[in-house]
């Protein structure tokens, strides 16, 4: 494996050919004297084989000629009618496979109904009380076409949008491939989404069908989404009925609009005929968080996004039928759509679905998972990550993870420190990284190592790796121009790929102006992003994560990957306070890992670690430690409240993304308890 992994603790003195290889920034590892030289001869060998084989020519050869590429790639899916034009690009707006047609759900299941797929499980599904259900591709595939046929029964058609705001059971998915099947555009509405946040999004989209539970269960409390749903609808003219799932059992009221999904799905058919669609058919529409302003709604195609996760979950993952594969994500954000529910069910993949949050009722539900299920590939977050860290190594070693082949990260770039404990003490040392960059707006993989081409490839701590085949990236000044090696820019896309937007719902000016006129012909994301010499990209967080202390811009991402790099540190969040004589100064939220107490000798040991690393102008102002950070479900940490925290702010604004809100109450609750936790 030594040849598969650039990992280091502590820094040794490797030969100079080695450090300019693979840049001396990188964190390493100890290694004994008389193991440099046979490292050095893998390194090479490993460096040999990137440079000169199928990897690096296939990357290139997809960039010279990307639509040649993603042509060959769509024909992995099943279509009705092959497509007239690859694309049509009429900047900045792209139609993929423009003339031919298709269905998401018989890409999904259907295509298995022949195969040796047919009675294998498609969905292993574990609530947070430890209830398993296990649903095969058949079982599947018929609960999708009755419910589908139930949805037509109620008047559902071709062109409406369908809300769908269920808790994480099978249901959800079933929801979503019904709607592909008759051509309604699904919206995925996270349930721990607030009534206002609902309606919003379903006046938004002039919804006609919400879609939900009477309950669901989170950290051992019910979420009463149907009571959330009843106080929505009173602001929602468009909305004709409420299907409502038993799944809590919890009370309710029933309404003349609300019907029950056992009650709806009694007398339908076992078949319905799926809807042929155009290539450009709005599959879905997904909100963004709405955490600087009013939630965006993405709008994504059928066939381009249906192509580009077909080929990224097979080149990133390198799929095999004996895979169980478990995404950690909710099914109401992008990667609960693109790599829970219609990338592996495309390849007959087993999923693992899970109901509950990563530490409740204890702080082993990933790895008890893992075991239990004998899941071979995890794909989840840093953020998840620094948490297991923090509760130290005693609770993984204590389940047997062997089954695992491949580990992913999500959501954010990953700490090296961070990617090092979970190569050694989950992965055992024998499990490749794949260090994924991508968002909601791209709605697949753009940069990551491809295990699927070939696993050889060095992986470095905390690097996204390389674009993916048919993406063509590149790193830019304030003037559009590419910059050296090292240098830090914005991160831009310079060609169309098949699972972009098509555009942002009923708004295609505010989709243009965000996203390609800051520089013509390219598409904008928001990131500031190097390349080294090797050609590996490395995230550097969002460019408006950026604090300007004395004139000087630091990077939020630095100083907090800093912090990290601390081994008393397992979580940090950096914000900005006014100053009148800095203009900003350096706030720092810290969770510690749980065998160091707070205190003021810490305090200043970390401190001196930002000076002696970053250099004086990073010292922060204040320490704080806290036993948690405010989040989004998607495992984001939401600065914006903790600058009003810094700021001593009376307001704090949009809260409906925040992790666990079930109430607006519950929110201020945790808002408040984070503030009386500081250690001044």
């Amino acid at each position: 494996m030594i040849s598969r992994v650039l990992t280091y603790s502590d820094k040794i003195n490797l030969p100079p050919n080695v450090l300019k290889l693979f840049g001396s920034n990188i964190i390493m590892s100890d290694l004994k004297s008389n193991k440099v030289s046979k490292l050095y001869e893998d390194i090479k060998r490993a460096k040999i084989s990137l440079q000169g084989k199928k990897y690096d020519i296939l990357r290139k050869n997809a960039v010279e000629d990307s639509e040649q590429f993603w042509e060959q790639q769509a024909k992995n899916l099943v279509w009705f009618k092959y497509w007239d034009r690859t694309l049509t690009w009429d900047p900045p707006f792209a139609k993929w496979f423009a003339g031919g047609s298709l269905n998401a759900s018989v890409n999904c299941i259907d295509r298995h109904m022949d195969s040796q797929f047919k009675n294998k499980a498609a969905i292993i599904w574990q609530g947070e009380n430890e209830e398993t259900r296990t649903i095969t591709y058949y079982q599947l595939f018929k609960h999708v076409n009755i419910f589908a046929n139930a949805l037509k029964s109620l008047g559902v058609k071709k062109g409406d949008r369908v809300i769908i705001y269920l808790p994480m059971v099978p249901e959800v998915v079933i929801a979503m491939l019904a709607c592909a099947r008759i051509g309604a555009t699904h919206i995925v509405v996270f349930s721990g989404f607030s009534a206002k946040a609902l309606a919003d999004r379903a006046n938004d989209s002039e919804s006609k069908v919400i879609i939900t539970a009477d309950g669901g269960y989170r950290r051992g409390k019910i979420i009463e989404l149907k009571k959330i749903v009843d106080e929505s609808t009173l602001s929602i003219p468009s909305l004709e009925k409420v299907i409502v799932l038993k799944r809590a059992s919890n009370d309710i009221k029933m309404t003349n609009m609300d019907v029950w999904w056992h009650e709806i799905v009694q007398n339908e058919q076992q078949y319905c005929k799926p809807e042929i669609l155009a290539s450009t058919h709005p599959l879905f529409i997904l909100y963004t968080s709405g955490t600087t302003g009013k939630p965006k709604g993405v709008l994504h195609s059928t066939g381009g996004y249906l192509t580009h996760l077909y080929a990224t979950t097979k080149l990133v993952f390198d799929f095999r039928s004996t895979d169980i594969f478990f995404c950690t994500a909710d099914v109401g954000w992008i990667t609960g759509h693109s790599y829970v529910v219609y990338g592996p069910l495309m390849h007959g993949i087993t999923e693992i679905m899970y109901e509950g949050t990563p530490d409740y009722p204890t702080t082993d539900r990933y790895w008890a998972v893992v075991e239990k299920h004998g899941a071979t590939i995890l794909y989840t977050t840093p953020t998840a990550l620094r948490m297991y860290i923090k509760f130290g190594d005693n609770t993984p070693k204590s389940f047997d993870l062997s089954s695992l082949r491949l580990l992913g990260t999500v959501g954010e770039p990953i700490n090296p420190d961070v990617w090092q404990w979970y190569f050694e003490t989950i992965g055992k040392g024998n499990c490749p990284i794949v260090d994924t960059w991508w968002q909601t707006e791209t709605g697949g993989i753009m940069l990551s190592t491809c295990t699927g081409i070939d696993d050889t490839i060095p992986m470095k701590p905390g690097s996204a790796s390389f674009p993916v085949p048919g993406v063509d990236m590149a790193i830019v000044d304030e003037h559009g121009e590419v910059v050296d090696a090292n240098k830090k820019g914005y991160l831009m896309v310079k060609k169309p790929w098949p699972g972009m937007l098509m555009t942002l719902w009923r708004n295609d000016n505010a989709y243009q102006d965000l996203y390609w006129n800051k520089f013509k012909g390219m598409y904008y994301t928001g990131d500031y992003a190097l390349m080294d010499e090797d050609g590996y990209f490395w995230l550097l967080g969002r460019s408006d994560d950026v604090l300007k202390v004395a004139g000087h811009r630091l990077s939020s991402m630095e100083l907090e990957s800093t912090f990290v790099s601390h081994k008393a540190v397992a979580e940090a969040a950096v914000t900005g306070r006014l100053d009148q004589k800095k203009g900003e100064s350096i706030i720092a939220f810290l969770v510690l890992r749980s065998d160091y107490p707070p205190t003021e000798e810490l305090r200043k040991v970390l401190t001196d670690h930002v000076r002696k690393t970053i250099g004086p102008i990073a010292v922060p102002e204040g320490i704080y430690f806290v036993s948690k950070l405010p989040k989004t479900r998607s495992g984001k940490i939401m600065r914006r409240l903790l600058k009003s925290i810094a700021n001593r702010e009376d307001s704090i604004g949009d809260l409906t993304t925040l992790e666990d809100n079930t109430s607006v109450d519950e929110v201020k609750h945790v808002f408040n308890q984070l503030k009386n936790e500081i250690v001044e």
